[in-house]
């Protein structure tokens, strides 16, 4: 009987009309739930479209635990105020949602969030919580206004023969491998009747000698790399370099500076937004 029945004919076996055949809505809410655990998020809420019992099943806060990066409860107690600390009693996929939003930290002049593909913690330092030398001197330097920035300010240089920034910064990041990098830009950029211009008037200097960017870590990790800056009048993430932190629980020190101090020339014309740290695995290029 068992068979005939999951033939789909009648129970006398005497079958009047094509097989039954399972379909997507008979899958188990359960099935499902660990269907998505081996994706990743997109993926996810893609799937959750399918049906009720993906969607279901895309709630189940073990899936989302496994999104999120093992010290997520240290990024909420050190970013968040204590009124917003309640986000530790949302669902896990909320959690998740809302860590993907840029958070700000240390009176603002940091940024931390989570990679919405991977999960990976993804941090940044505004120009402000640089050591940029000369920065006190508006002969050679400037904070400027821009939309261009989710600082919305940033460091501008007219001219000077010493180009020096340096940041420091200590976290504690999940194991896995980081590329650290300078968001720069040639040239000034501002709005004229609704459109971007760029004026370039005082870019100059970076053509003659490379700029050197350098990383140092805590365990003694050091980078070193040399980069001619190009591309008037474009923001271009200029790659520091890499370090890998392999103890989850340790605090990581990482010293990044980027210098051309060679006193034979001048340069400027050059907009210093902020350092970014990414997962290279989901790296910005």
């Amino acid at each position: 009987m068992g068979a005939n029945i999951s033939g789909g004919g009648s129970i006398d076996g005497d079958a009047t009309g094509p097989p039954l055949r399972p379909r997507l809505d008979d899958i188990p809410e359960s099935c499902a739930a660990l269907i998505l655990a081996r994706l990743n998020p997109p993926e996810i809420c893609n799937l959750a479209r399918l049906n009720r019992s993906f969607r279901s099943a895309s709630l189940a806060d073990f899936i989302w635990e496994s999104k999120l990066p093992s010290n997520y409860k240290l990024i909420v107690e050190k970013v968040f105020v204590e009124e917003d600390r309640d986000l530790m009693n949302l669902k896990k996929k909320d959690v998740y949602a809302r860590l993907t939003k840029p958070i700000p930290f240390d009176g603002g002049t940091k940024e931390i969030w989570l990679d919405k593909n991977t999960g990976g913690v993804c941090l940044s330092m505004s120009s402000k919580a640089l050591t940029i030398t000369g920065i006190d001197d508006r002969r050679y330097w400037n904070h400027i206004s821009t939309e261009e920035s989710s600082y919305r300010t940033v460091a501008y240089l007219q001219q000077t023969w010493w180009f020096e920034v340096d940041g420091e910064l200590e976290f504690q990041f999940p194991a896995g491998t980081y590329s650290l990098f300078f968001r720069l830009h040639l040239g000034k950029s501002s709005k004229r009747l609704g459109r971007r211009v760029c004026n370039t008037e005082h870019v100059h200097g970076w053509d003659i000698k490379p700029v050197r960017f350098q990383l140092t870590t805590s365990d003694g990790q050091h980078v070193v790399s040399r980069c001619y800056l190009d591309n008037p009048g474009s923001w271009v993430l200029y790659h520091v370099g890499d370090f890998i932190v392999e103890n989850s629980n340790a605090l990581t020190n990482i010293k990044f500076s980027s210098t051309q101090i060679d006193c034979t020339h001048t340069k400027g014309g050059l907009c210093v937004d902020a350092a970014f740290i990414y997962p290279s695995s989901a790296r910005k290029e």
